[in-house]
C-alpha cells in the first residue's frame, strides 16, 4: 500500500486508519472526504520535534492554512505546537473561531485588502508577510491607526528554479509573489520598510514553491537571502532575527514518488544555515516553515460511488463517479497525478486500465486517466488517495453540484467536522 494508514479488512475492503471505507460511504453517503486524525498528528510531528532540536529558540513552523482549512483543524495543529499562516480574512477568521491564538499567526497573501489589513491588526496577528510596497504602506497606516507597532516578514524572491511543477513554483524571478533580489529591487524594499515608523521588521520570507523532496533547494534559497541580509546588515545595520524559508517538503501521490525523510532534511538544513550564518557574521535567526500538504495530504481519502461504466470499443474505459471536478480540481488544473483504487475489492488484482471521470460537465472534468486497477462496478466504491491538500480548500460548486463533508477518524470512530452542503445552500446568497 502507499502509506502506512491503508490497509485491506478481511471483507476485502479498504480500511483506512483502521476503518472499512466502504462502512464509511453507507454511513456518510458519497462523495465523501475522510481525515486521518492521528496521521494530521504524526506528520505534525516531523516538523515540530526536529525544530525543537535544530534550530534556535523561537524557531516555528507554521501550517500553511491553504492546504485545508476547517474549525476542527485548529485545536489539533495547536495542540501540537504549530503555528499557522492564513492568506485571506476567511482562514483569518476560520482558525479565530476554533480558539487558535491570534499571536501564533502569520498572514500571507500578494494583495490583501484593505478590510484584511484592518482585520489583521484589530485581530492581534502575530506577524504579516508584506510582499509589495502598497502593503507597506497600507500596513503602516493601519498600525499607525491603531496605536501598535505591526511585526512584520518582508517576502524576498530569491530567484532559483527548485525543479517542481511549473504551477507550484513560486522562487524565480518572473512570479507575481515578493520583490525580486536579483533586480536590486529587495534591497530598496528592505530599507523602506525600516525607515516605516509603525512596522516592525522581524525578519525575512522567501518561498520557492511545494513538492520539493530535498533539502537543497531551500538551503539554496537561504544563501541568497542570508546574502542579502549581510549587505543590508553592513549598509543600515540592520540584522534579521527571523528566516521563513516558506513551504514545507513533498508528498507521495504514487509508489515511484520518492520518499522523503523529513527530520533528517531539517537536520542538514540547520548545519547549512549555521554555516552560512557563521561565514557571514550573522547570528542564528529563529527558522520557520510553512508546510501545508505535508501535515494533511496523506492523512485524507476521498470516496465516491461508481455510476456508468463506458466502454468505448478501439479507445479506453471509463467509470463516471457521483463526484470529481467539483471537488478535486488539481487533474483538470495541472494534471496532478494519484492513486486509485476500488475500495470494494481492494484485494482484487488489476484487471486492465479505466479512466476516472467526474460527473461535471466538461470534457476535462476527470479524476485520473489509465488507471490499472481492479475496474469497479457501478455501485461499489472508488477510493482516491493522498486528497488531504488542496481538495476541499480548492473545491467549487460547479455545476451547482454541494460540497462533500468532511469525516475526521480517531481512535477507531468517526464524527462530522464540515457537513454536506445541501441544494438549500446552493440558492441561500442569491437574492
Amino acid at each position: 500500500m502507499l502509506q502506512s494508514n491503508l490497509s485491506i479488512g478481511p471483507n476485502g475492503h479498504l480500511l483506512f486508519a483502521g476503518q472499512d471505507t466502504v462502512a464509511l460511504a453507507e454511513r456518510y453517503g458519497t462523495p465523501l472526504y475522510l481525515l486521518d486524525e492521528e496521521r494530521v498528528r504524526a506528520n505534525c510531528r516531523l516538523y515540530t520535534r526536529p525544530f525543537a532540536r535544530c534550530f534556535a529558540p523561537g524557531s516555528l513552523p507554521y501550517y500553511s492554512s491553504k492546504a485545508l482549512c476547517f474549525k476542527a483543524l485548529y485545536p489539533i495543529l495547536l495542540e501540537e505546537g504549530m503555528g499557522a499562516d492564513v492568506v485571506s480574512g476567511g482562514e483569518l477568521l476560520t482558525a479565530l473561531a476554533a480558539g487558535f491564538p491570534a499571536e501564533k499567526l502569520c498572514f500571507q497573501g500578494n494583495n490583501k485588502t484593505p478590510e484584511e489589513i484592518r482585520l489583521g491588526v484589530e485581530k492581534r496577528v502575530g506577524l504579516f508577510t508584506v510582499d509589495n510596497l502598497l502593503e507597506l504602506e497600507r500596513l503602516d497606516a493601519e498600525a499607525a491607526r491603531a496605536g501598535i507597532r505591526q511585526r512584520v516578514l518582508l517576502r524576498l524572491t530569491p530567484g532559483i528554479d527548485p525543479h517542481t511543477f511549473a504551477a507550484v513554483n513560486t522562487g524565480r524571478i518572473d512570479c507575481q509573489f515578493g520583490v525580486p533580489v536579483e533586480t536590486g529591487q529587495a534591497r530598496e524594499f528592505i530599507l523602506r520598510a525600516l525607515r516605516m515608523p509603525h512596522l516592525e521588521v522581524a525578519g525575512y520570507h522567501c518561498h520557492i514553491g511545494s513538492q520539493i523532496f530535498d533539502f537543497q533547494p531551500f538551503a539554496d534559497a537561504a544563501q541568497i537571502v542570508l546574502d542579502v541580509a549581510a549587505a543590508v546588515r553592513d549598509e543600515a545595520g540592520y540584522t534579521p532575527s527571523v528566516l521563513n524559508l516558506g513551504g514545507g517538503f513533498g508528498v507521495r501521490y504514487k509508489e515511484d514518488d520518492p520518499v522523503v525523510d523529513i527530520p533528517a532534511c531539517i537536520e542538514r538544513l540547520s548545519g547549512i544555515l549555521a554555516r552560512l550564518c557563521e561565514e557571514r557574521g550573522l547570528p542564528l535567526p529563529a527558522v520557520s516553515m510553512e508546510p501545508g500538504r505535508s501535515i494533511v495530504a496523506d492523512a485524507g481519502v476521498t470516496l465516491y460511488t461508481a455510476g456508468p461504466v463506458k466502454v468505448i470499443e478501439g479507445y479506453r474505459s471509463y467509470v463516471v463517479v457521483d463526484g470529481g471536478m467539483s471537488d478535486n480540481p488539481r487533474y483538470a488544473l495541472y494534471q496532478a497525478p494519484y492513486t486509485v483504487l476500488n475500495a470494494s475489492r481492494a484485494g482484487d488484482p488489476c484487471d486492465g486500465e479505466i479512466s476516472i471521470a467526474g460527473r461535471c460537465c466538461e470534457t476535462g472534468a476527470l479524476i485520473q486517466e489509465n488507471v490499472p486497477m481492479a475496474r469497479p462496478k457501478t455501485g461499489e466504491i472508488v477510493a482516491v488517495l493522498v486528497t488531504g491538500a488542496y481538495n476541499y480548500s480548492m473545491a467549487s460548486n460547479y455545476n451547482r453540484v454541494c460540497r462533500p463533508p468532511i469525516v475526521l477518524l480517531s481512535g477507531g470512530k468517526s464524527r462530522v467536522a464540515v457537513r454536506r452542503e445541501t441544494w438549500a445552500d446552493m440558492t441561500a446568497c442569491d437574492l
